[in-house]
């Protein structure tokens, strides 16, 4: 490997193409930095960035962006930002028909072995980084091992940097009241044995902690956070390594104990693997969404306000969950946000349809469940008006028979 020293970055970079940069919790600020400083002209960064955590805009000279996922800083950027709103089985593809000419990552210092862990992001650099000629690493102190995945050797790094840097960390806060009753409705709908998909925020982390006195769990998922420490901690869990995921993203104490015995960090090639997925019995997702209309339609990308995220990894695992054997797939959400109503009349949520009435199995708010399957449209809609809140059921009752009047 090369090393690096500040303003090196333009040496080894290629001219022109797309680069793979980590993010999530495993953003770099000293590649950023570099990039800034090398001004290049025709590269084109694209990593998965998360609302609320990545802020970097990878800017320098004229390079552009692409994204998966729109954040606030992003879409500051105009037209140097290109927003790709694909699925994770989608976003491989794409990287595999693009080719990455280079990739800019973090990992930790080689093991005695000579492998450098990807840590707390093993997702698509792990599945790609053979593919890719140009390896450019910030080799962080402070980046744990995390169990699964071998990382790469040091001698396949191209050249590298070497800095101590904190992690990402994203406080999702204490829950409210509302997030607690949606947990505990969730939770009575999850058998033991499960294996469990989950996202991030509140109510994920509200569900994990309500399934502490289950037994025998797993996770299969994109991404873990503070609620699956806490159900790691439990007892809930199988034995040996039962939380597979490819991204952590939560606290420093999370961080600190990714090397537990349950943890297994895996490529997107495994998380999301349509084949994989189908192969898990007793498979239950549980996502969470902007808005439901009375149809069972779920908008999880953008409000009132504009796009806010990206599809994501739902559908994945939506489709993975409808081909697994005892299968079950959740969206919970609050019934409210402040004054407004998150269940809708049918096509009225923010937004493209993120989950088709096809890929939902039951609704949650903190009134109760719906459950849609094997309902007529009109029983569909009574269901969903039932779990609204109390103030706008009415509204609700009285658009869905406005709409019903014209099919």
């Amino acid at each position: 490997m090369k090393r690096l020293r500040p303003g090196d970055l333009a040496s080894v970079l290629p001219a022109q193409g797309l680069v793979l940069v980590s993010s999530c919790s495993a953003e770099s600020d000293l590649l950023a930095d570099e990039v800034a400083a090398a001004a290049p002209a025709a590269l084109d960064f694209s990593g998965i960035f998360v609302p609320g955590l990545n802020r970097r805009t990878w800017a320098g000279g004229t390079s552009r962006l692409t994204t998966f996922f729109q954040t606030p800083d992003l879409a500051r950027q105009a037209g140097r930002v290109r927003f790709l709103p694909l699925c994770y089985e989608d976003i491989l593809a794409f990287y595999r028909r693009e080719k990455p000419c280079a990739a800019l990552f973090m990992c930790s210092p080689p093991d005695a072995d000579g492998q450098c862990s990807f840590g707390t992001e093993v997702a698509h650099i792990a599945a790609l980084w053979r593919e890719i000629p140009v390896r450019i690493a910030h080799i962080n102190p402070a980046m744990p091992r995390t169990p699964g995945d071998p990382g790469i050797p040091l001698v396949e790094i191209t050249a590298g940097y070497e800095a101590d840097q904190p992690l990402r960390t994203l406080a999702t806060g204490e829950p409210d009241a509302a997030n607690l009753a949606i947990a505990r409705h969730v939770a009575a709908l999850v058998p033991d044995g499960a294996t469990l998909q989950t996202g991030l925020g509140k109510n994920p982390d509200a569900v994990l902690r309500a399934l502490t006195g289950h037994r025998d769990l797993r996770l299969h998922t994109g991404l873990i956070g503070d609620g699956a420490l806490a159900l790691v901690r439990s007892g809930a869990m199988a034995s040996g390594p039962s939380a597979l995921a490819g991204v952590a993203i939560g606290s420093e104490a999370l961080y600190r104990e990714l090397d537990h015995e349950h943890f297994q960090f895996r490529p997107v090639t495994v998380t999301h693997d349509p084949a994989t997925l189908a192969a898990i019995g007793g498979l239950v997702t549980i996502n969470s969404a902007m808005e439901v209309d009375l149809f069972g339609q779920v908008y999880a990308e953008a409000s009132s306000r504009g796009f806010q995220s990206g599809p994501g990894g739902a559908s994945d695992y939506a489709r993975g969950a409808r081909a697994s054997s005892g299968g079950l797939r959740i969206v919970a959400l609050p019934a409210a946000a402040s004054a407004t109503s998150r269940i809708v009349a049918p096509g009225q949520g923010h937004g493209p349809v993120s989950l088709s009435r096809f890929d939902v199995d039951v609704i949650v708010t903190e009134f109760g469940t719906a459950d849609m399957r094997a309902k007529t449209y009109a029983e569909r809609a009574a269901a969903l008006i039932a779990i609204a809140a109390p103030e706008h059921r009415e509204a609700l009752d009285s658009a869905w028979h406005t709409v019903a009047a014209q099919i």
